[in-house]
């Protein structure tokens, strides 16, 4: 799996019990063979992609306090292909 949605399942998996939206990303991701975040992001609905852009600046944040400037690029990288 791509580095990149490694992270980003991650992090989902944090919301999963509690939101069906997240656990629909979360198992698109563990049953896809995307190659690439972008070919995730073509694939996502439209509530799908709004769900992500209203946690992913909260978890860009945390990465970045963490000093886990790795996973808070990875995860840019998934934000800004929403746009």
């Amino acid at each position: 799996m791509e580095k990149t949605l490694a992270y980003l399942r991650e992090i989902l998996a944090n919301y999963t019990e509690k939101d069906e939206i997240s656990n629909r990303i979360y198992n698109k991701i563990e049953a896809g063979s995307y190659s690439s975040e972008g070919e995730l992001v073509r694939d996502l609905t439209f509530e799908e992609s709004e769900y992500l852009n209203g946690i992913l600046p909260w978890e860009i944040k945390y990465a970045k306090n963490e000093q886990d400037e790795q996973r808070a690029y990875q995860l840019n990288e998934v934000y800004e292909l929403l746009f």
